[in-house]
């Protein structure tokens, strides 16, 4: 598949995400405004299923990265060269932003509004370790197992309960930390919040490509 084409793919796959991400959290505030639990339950189930089918739909023809860091322990894993890297990493982030600003619009917000939602301290930071290592072995460990046709599901069903079972309600990906900056809703993170999650996640990269090493060495 020409990278070209991988790189759209990528792009509309990561745009489509936060328009779960994004536009299922604005939805959820307006549907239960009194409840933040039902919220999250809300938000996290059309993430979980709209990441399930994106990855399912775009899987054959680029990966279904839509995550920086899948794409990083791709490359460290030697699954893919590093001159790719750049390129998918940019449609990501650049993806991310646009399906942000779509949800915004969808919802007859601004286009852009930066998020004062404050998430911080060590706790959540440990969160998003915790989440990013988590989604790298769902998806590699399946990937080594031949599981292929189940990743999409098991990263949907993954995130849905990692929405709950992590103190950051699991982003796990520097191009959803990124976008979820542009929009002041249930799903923003202000700029000042977001380096310490992108940290986070980057970390976990490399902890997970040596956990992944070691349980799948012949």
């Amino acid at each position: 598949m020409p990278l070209s084409r991988r790189v759209v793919a990528e792009f509309i796959g990561t745009a489509f995400l936060l328009i779960a991400v994004v536009g299922g959290g604005i939805a959820a505030q307006r549907l239960s405004p009194n409840d933040t639990g039902l919220q999250l339950f809300e938000a996290a189930v059309a993430t979980a299923f709209g990441l399930a089918a994106f990855i399912m739909m775009l899987g054959p023809i680029s990966g279904a990265h839509f995550n920086p860091a899948v794409t990083l322990t791709d490359v460290a894993l030697g699954n893919r060269p590093s001159r790719e890297a750049i390129p998918y990493i940019s449609a990501q982030i650049l993806g991310g932003i646009a399906g942000t600003i779509l949800s915004n619009l969808m919802f007859e917000l601004p286009a852009v509004e930066i998020s004062e939602t404050v998430r911080s301290g060590s706790g959540q930071w440990l969160g998003e370790i915790i989440a990013t290592i988590g989604l790298l072995l769902v998806i590699f460990l399946m990937l080594r197992r031949a599981n292929t046709d189940l990743i999409g599901i098991s990263v949907g069903i993954y995130i849905g309960g990692a929405y709950f079972f992590t103190s950051s309600t699991s982003f796990a990906n520097p191009a959803v930390t990124i976008a979820r900056m542009f929009s002041d809703t249930f799903a923003g993170i202000a700029p000042s919040s977001a380096p310490g999650f992108l940290i986070a996640q980057l970390l976990a990269v490399p902890l997970a490509v040596g956990l992944i090493r070691y349980l799948t060495v012949d």
